[in-house]
């Protein structure tokens, strides 16, 4: 396994622990995170701040992993299939629990998981035609987006919220709009592969 793919190992790794963190009772094992008063009127779990430091990581990784691959020419299809595993173990998985908790709208995570699952439907039939194009610019930026937005939003908008600014659901609902966009710009490369 080559270093790009070991990376991408660390990432699913990351994200499931992040997961775990952030979706099971740990305090029923003993294991509490204390609260951080900001001022009388903010405070803060320390939960969401470690978290916040494993998704920022992780976030990194995603970024790191491909840069390698294509800078020394180690893209493998088993890199490819474990990328796109590890990315939506990351993101999906987080915005599920951060809709659940209620600290998004429940309609992001159901856009953007509906839209990955028809944009790799779509990778698999072009694909088996020697077709399928790369991320366009708004996907990347759809990406570069959300993993700011969910960022931040760990860090409850901090230094911002201070100054009642919270830009992290702005990043968020951007980088949904921006996964619609690139999604069916996804559809208009590649539909003359499905027809056949």
């Amino acid at each position: 396994m080559n270093v790009p793919n070991r990376i991408t190992v660390c990432r699913i790794i990351l994200s499931i622990v992040l997961l775990i963190l952030m979706v099971f009772p740990l305090e029923k094992v003993g294991l509490t995170f204390p609260e951080i008063m900001i001022n009388e009127n903010f405070i803060i779990d320390s939960k969401y701040l470690i978290c916040g430091v494993i998704f920022m990581i992780a976030s990194l990784t995603d970024f790191l992993d491909g840069h390698l691959a294509r800078k020394y020419n180690m893209v493998t299809d088993l890199g490819k299939v474990m990328d796109a595993i590890a990315d939506k173990i990351l993101v999906n998985g987080v915005l599920i629990i951060l809709a659940v908790e209620g600290y998004i709208s429940v309609v992001i995570p159901v856009i953007i998981v509906s839209r990955d699952i028809i944009v790799d439907s779509i990778k698999m039939v072009a694909g088996q035609k020697n077709g399928a194009v790369a991320a366009s610019k708004a996907g990347k930026a759809k990406t570069m987006c959300m993993m700011i937005g969910v960022t931040i939003l760990f860090f409850y908008d901090l230094p911002f919220s201070l100054f009642n600014v919270y830009p992290a659901k702005v990043l968020i609902l951007v980088a949904t709009i921006l996964s619609i966009i690139s999604g069916i710009q996804y559809y208009e490369k590649n539909k003359k592969f499905l027809g056949k």
